[in-house]
């Protein structure tokens, strides 16, 4: 993937073309949907990769199902996960590229640039504390869960279809 601030250089270099081929034109007053529709285009693109890493996983937990033995299966399988890593390196990459291009147009037009649809998630705030942090809660959630559901073997009784043993 390409380097970060190579990427935040290029979407520099976008912005300040823009502004400067614009600028004091009689296009000027297009300048800010222009650039919006410049950070739009990163967005767009990101939920059309993540469309299509939503049917990468739905396709990977089928043939986890259909999973044989055989060489060919395994190795459609490694196929798809591999295309699944890419997706997800190209997601973050669009993801960044989008980030740097909302801070030139706040740079340049003096207001936040927002999705006309949908919301803007930001994945660079996932950090190894913060998933940390999410599996204690779920393992803390488990096992309150755990105190109230009997660990005792199940095994059949006259008096209905299962019973509980405890010692």
């Amino acid at each position: 993937m390409p380097d970060g601030q190579r990427l935040a250089v290029a979407v520099a270099d976008i912005f300040d073309a823009l502004v400067a081929t614009l600028e004091d034109t009689r296009m000027e007053p297009d300048l800010e949907e222009v650039l919006w529709g410049q950070v739009n285009l990163f967005h767009r693109a990101t939920a059309r990769i993540e469309r299509s890493l939503d049917e990468n996983e739905q396709a990977q937990r089928r043939l986890q199902r259909e999973q044989d033995g055989s060489e060919v299966k395994s190795v459609e399988l490694e196929r798809l996960t591999a295309e699944g890593l890419t997706l997800i390196e190209r997601r973050n990459c669009m993801d960044m590229m989008r980030d740097h291009a909302a801070s030139e147009f706040v740079q340049h037009t003096g207001s936040a640039w927002r999705p006309r649809t949908g919301s803007m998630v930001n994945r660079q705030h996932m950090t190894a504390a913060l998933i940390d942090s999410r599996d204690f809660l779920a393992a803390k959630r488990r096992a309150e869960t755990e105190v109230c559901s009997p660990q005792a073997p199940k095994s059949p009784s006259p008096v209905g279809p299962t019973s509980t043993i405890t010692a």
